[in-house]
């Protein structure tokens, strides 16, 4: 099988420029963290908009962000709108790591991950790799929270939705009107 795969990101890294962070390090405008980057530091192949079934929505409370920060609830009714990046599966290790808050370099096992469609790496809020699609033959990837441990809804900060609306913006060619009403439902209600 081939390593080579697309990243579907649904929260700031649908922002090309939060994603450049995650492969090539730095602190992403709004954040309170810097970032070491990936090991293979090579911009992604591609992009592409996607939507998903399921449902994106805001949860937990982000040190990073100081607010709620994007999960994906592939079990949920509606729909997800994704930027897909296609990247090498030691990348997509990488920003999982830095998700989690660990230093990169372990490496992933696509073919275990295809074979089961996802993989659970312990309870924290992103350790599920889930398989979520398929795009010109190569698997679509996310990650999100583990089955049980769904975290309480909590609205994004300022800085994190503006960053998303930013990311829709240039990778779906949304107007801000309707890139902050998509980002605006997301959120809980007060």
């Amino acid at each position: 099988m081939t390593d080579r795969l697309w990243y579907a990101a649904y929260g700031s890294n649908i922002s090309p420029e939060r994603l450049a962070c995650y492969l090539g390090g730095g602190r992403p405008a709004g954040a309170t963290r810097d970032y070491p980057g990936c090991r293979d530091t090579t911009p992604p192949d591609e992009r592409v908009p996607l939507e998903l079934p399921g449902a994106v929505f805001f949860g937990w409370q982000s040190p990073t962000w100081g607010g709620g920060v994007a999960f994906y609830d592939p079990d949920a009714s509606g729909r997800a709108l994704v930027t897909a990046y296609r990247v090498g599966a030691d990348q997509l290790a990488d920003i999982w790591a830095q998700e989690m808050h660990r230093q990169p370099g372990a490496d992933l096992d696509l073919d275990l991950l295809v074979r089961h469609g996802s993989l659970v790496a312990g309870p924290g809020r992103y350790e599920r790799l889930l398989v979520v699609d398929e795009y010109g033959s190569q698997p679509v990837v996310t990650f999100t929270f583990p089955p049980g441990h769904r975290p309480v809804e909590n609205p994004p900060s300022l800085a994190y939705a503006e960053t998303i609306v930013r990311g829709l913006e240039e990778t779906h060619g949304l107007s801000a009107d309707v890139a902050q009403g998509y980002v605006a439902s997301l959120a809980p209600a007060a």
